[in-house]
């Protein structure tokens, strides 16, 4: 039996979100420019879209670039911005055959304007596809994301737009750059880091998460079927027992 036929289709994340860890090293490994481990990971990305969307996973989050990511030497982002748009042009094909909309979070006003212009009409594009959500995380940040939030919530309570009696967690859900997306499911980091970076703080609160040694740029199909069928092992108790969630 194949990992996909161990894959059951009725027990799918329904918001996946994955850290694309190890580009660099895996560059170096090769004796390469970290910009060819960059490269070769749009392959991957190309891959695992293409795989969820088969599968049936119903919302897919990548961190693509972070808050923090601007503090890399200007070659190297000037690098990222370039694939960026290189891949949403070249992209654009595959999310369109598969029914995919692209969505994207973060401060995407940091974007160069050719970046940004070229991301806004793939989302444009794609807006009525309505088999998958592929959402990039661009210039995000998520303590930015909360702390915009935070602004935003008590500007309208100063204005008494909303009551302070009345906040609760929906209220914030509704500001966060994913008010359009459901919590997360599942978490999964490679390059053999154990950490969260800054990533959807908020929205992991109950997420299982799964952690590859594999570098990005290999990351294939197996290896998205093997974290699957580690989340479909585990038992999501949300606080409650075991026998209460049976």
């Amino acid at each position: 039996m194949n990992l996909l036929d161990k894959i059951n289709k009725e027990n799918l994340p329904k918001h996946l979100a994955i850290i694309m860890d190890g580009n660099g090293r895996w560059a170096k490994q090769k004796g390469l420019l970290r910009a060819f481990g960059h490269e070769n990971g749009t392959k991957s990305v190309r891959v695992t879209v293409e795989t969820c969307a088969k599968l049936g996973v119903e919302n897919l989050t990548l961190y693509a670039f972070s808050t923090e990511n601007w503090n890399r030497p200007k070659l190297e982002v000037d690098t990222l911005m370039k694939l960026l748009i290189s891949s949403l042009k070249k992209e654009l094909e595959t999310l369109q055959k598969n029914n995919i909309r692209l969505n994207c979070i973060g401060n995407i006003d940091m974007l160069p304007s050719s970046a940004k212009k070229e991301l806004l009409s793939v989302i444009e594009k794609t807006k009525n596809n309505t088999r998958m959500t592929l959402t990039l995380a661009l210039s995000y940040g998520s303590r930015e994301e909360l702390l915009n939030a935070v602004k935003i919530i008590s500007d309208k309570v100063k204005n008494n737009i909303i009551s302070i009696d009345s906040l609760d967690e929906s209220i914030i859900n509704q500001h966060l750059y994913t008010h359009n997306l459901p919590d997360v499911d599942l978490v999964i980091r490679t390059s053999g880091e154990h950490r969260i970076s800054n990533f959807l703080l908020w929205q992991i609160a109950y997420a299982e998460f799964y952690f590859t040694d594999v570098l990005w740029p290999d990351f294939k199909e197996d290896d998205l079927y093997e974290a699957i069928i580690s989340y479909q092992k585990r038992e999501r108790r949300f606080g409650k027992t075991s026998e209460q969630v049976k």
